[in-house]
């Protein structure tokens, strides 16, 4: 794509930073990349950007979806989404920010256990009961 100047982005060292999220696959459309930047959930060395805002290697992003955050610096760019193997070249994320998404994931699907919360599946007597107090 070329700027107004005439210029690739890509020749000049930036992307827009709504593009690079989608081309690096952290959302499906650069739609939902441009609603998420304008609403805060991305952030620019931890400052509210705007989705035109180009982002530059070197460059530390904050990205917040659902629960999960992920602390990244940005290693290249593109503003072509490709295979995930290509999108995972273009930024590298740090240790901590691994660990505690890794262990966040871990803690919520050890608290997930329907069988150990409600013991399984109602057998015959139960769901007569239950039907018994519901009333139907």
């Amino acid at each position: 794509m070329t700027t107004a100047s005439g210029q690739d982005e890509q020749e000049d060292g930036r992307t827009r930073i709504d593009k690079w999220l989608w081309a690096a696959r952290f959302f499906k459309t650069r739609s939902l990349a441009a609603q998420a930047v304008e609403g805060g959930k991305v952030k620019l060395d931890d400052e509210r950007v705007k989705a035109a805002k180009p982002v530059r290697k070197g460059d530390r992003l904050t990205i917040r979806i659902g629960d999960q955050q992920w602390s990244i610096t940005v290693q290249a760019l593109s503003d072509r989404r490709g295979p995930a193997e290509v999108a995972r070249t273009l930024y590298h994320e740090d240790d901590e920010s691994r660990e505690a998404r890794i262990a966040a994931i871990e803690s919520k699907r050890g608290a997930l256990d329907p069988q150990a919360v409600h013991g399984g599946r109602p057998e015959k007597r139960q769901r007569r009961e239950l039907r018994r107090v519901r009333g139907y």
